[in-house]
């Protein structure tokens, strides 16, 4: 059975820092493209930053410089370091994984995280 469950979202004023994880079970992780998505209220879900199974990064220009995706294959985790936090990162924040098994993509997804940024 998949389980991404994702922690350390909150409460932080604008300016602040938080780190999110999201725990993976259930996946071949080491091979397994992770990603994290969030959604803000009356909008899409949008892609934050991904990281694929070999360590390419990418992200949104919107948080470059700012958030940091890394993965640790021996724990089976990925983490979102988030700094310089703006009001409109507020958002409810999910794990995401990609996993390719002959040649068909499944996707996964966490239950999701609520951020929420003061000003």
């Amino acid at each position: 059975q998949v389980r991404l469950v994702e922690s350390g979202g909150g409460l932080v004023q604008s300016g602040g820092s938080l780190r999110l994880s999201c725990a993976a079970s259930g996946i071949p992780f080491r091979t397994s493209d992770m990603a994290w998505y969030r959604q803000a209220p009356g909008k899409q879900r949008e892609l934050v930053a991904g990281i694929s199974g070999g360590g390419t990064i990418k992200s949104v220009d919107s948080v470059k410089g700012r958030f940091t995706i890394s993965r640790d294959n021996a724990k089976n985790t990925v983490a979102l370091q988030m700094n310089s936090l703006k009001p409109e990162d507020t958002a409810v924040y999910y794990c995401q994984a990609q996993i390719y098994q002959n040649g068909v993509r499944d996707d996964y997804w966490g239950q999701g995280t609520q951020v929420i940024v003061s000003s």
